[in-house]
């Protein structure tokens, strides 16, 4: 199963890497699109931290070298879960921004731009499925919950053998009040 994982991994990652290293060596194209998204995200970054750059530019930038970096991590499986993560959080300005299908009037755009947003709504699942996935092994759930039933297992047969323990102390004490002496 690990090649098939491999080979998923790294063609999910795929769109991530190249149109991130497209958007980062020429963000010019996209700001009017990103300008809608920015313009919202900016107050917010202010607030957070003022050093914090806020040009829709720089923003854009930045996206797209967090897409590169993660792509590369999901492709080649090294922080594949976290990886996935952030591509998620990546995918959702890049969504809004660059497919507002709802704002669209010519019908031709509109089916273009919902047909994208769909396409990165299936990219989103595909991610979320990928930070869940655990390689196989058993995941945090299962072994907490393994780990609880092998406690209480445990801890009924530790009662059951202090029950046994106590009848045969009582039967004993009972017989020894009955031998003569």
């Amino acid at each position: 199963m690990k090649p098939v994982r491999s080979l998923a991994r790294a063609m999910l990652s795929g769109i991530f890497v190249v149109s991130g290293f497209t958007n980062l060596r020429n963000p010019g194209r996209l700001v009017p699109a990103a300008k809608s998204v920015t313009d919202r995200v900016t107050p917010l970054l202010e607030k957070t931290d003022p050093r914090i750059p806020t040009d829709t530019d720089t923003l854009i930038r930045v996206n797209s070298a967090v897409q590169v970096g993660a792509g590369l991590m999901l492709a080649t499986g090294r922080f594949a879960r976290p990886a996935a993560l952030v591509l998620a959080g990546t995918l959702v300005p890049v969504t809004l921004a660059g497919h507002p299908f709802w704002n669209n009037d010519d019908p031709a755009a509109r089916r273009n731009n919902q047909i994208h947003f769909l396409k990165n709504l299936g990219l989103f699942g595909g991610l979320l499925l990928a930070a869940a996935d655990t390689g196989g092994r058993p995941g945090l759930r299962w072994r907490t919950g393994h780990r609880i039933g092998h406690s209480r297992r445990s801890v009924q047969r530790a009662v059951r053998t202090a029950r046994r323990e106590a009848r045969i102390a009582v039967r004993s004490a009972a017989t020894a009040r009955r031998l003569p002496g």
